[in-house]
């Protein structure tokens, strides 16, 4: 066989392989995108690039695999549901308390579900794998959290916290409980926007 006829073929090949590498990333990169919703869209933004981020991702499915995630069972699901509305009530005479104890609840749920709380970084990435449209809400609570206990919060800010606390607090509740969520990513997932009736701090 002619010399030039080797190397159409190894050119052929050569684009073949690129050509298949391309598409796996591709199918990669969708995957990504419908599981992870925004939270892609942020850890695109904080990170150096398209690569990293997605290795980012996929390392946070990784170690969610290797954690053993179970929903609550129906009488802590109770338990906790009436520590909210209890909490809840009392943001109206004490909102900086009630935000730093709905801080508090979400962690003990998280616990109870299989989630490490020891680091709140990594605790909110893992939780991004299964709740990825609720997890900014998370981030952007615990951050008024630590400005409620420095004092520098107002009672807006406050609210918001709760409302943010309780999108994910939902969802950690009722993922796979009979007619709740499933888990992962198997419904719609609400934001803290969906959640307008927290009670407004002094209201009677």
């Amino acid at each position: 066989m002619a010399t030039w006829v080797w190397v159409l073929i190894a050119v052929a090949v050569v684009v073949l392989i690129v050509v298949g590498l391309f598409m796996a990333a591709k199918r990669r990169t969708t995957r990504l995108r419908k599981q992870f919703g925004p939270e892609y869209e942020r850890t695109m933004q904080d990170r150096d690039g398209r690569r990293a981020a997605e290795s980012d991702l996929r390392n946070r499915q990784k170690q969610r695999e290797q954690l053993n995630i179970h929903p609550l069972a129906e009488p802590a699901r109770a338990r906790y549901a009436e520590q909210w509305r209890e909490l809840q009530e009392r943001f109206i005479d004490q909102p900086a308390s009630a935000v730093m104890e709905a801080d508090v609840l979400v962690r003990q749920v998280m616990n109870d579900e299989g989630y490490p709380v020891d680091d709140f970084n990594r605790q909110a990435d893992l939780v991004s794998v299964d709740h990825p449209r609720v997890v900014e809400n998370y981030r952007i609570a615990h951050t008024v959290c630590e400005r409620t206990q420095a004092q520098e919060a107002s009672t807006e800010d406050m609210r918001t916290a709760l409302l943010s606390f309780r999108s994910l607090f939902d969802e950690l509740l009722h993922a796979d409980s009979p007619g709740g969520r499933p888990r992962p990513n198997g419904a719609a997932h609400r934001r803290r926007d969906d959640y307008d009736d927290a009670p407004e701090a002094g209201a009677r």
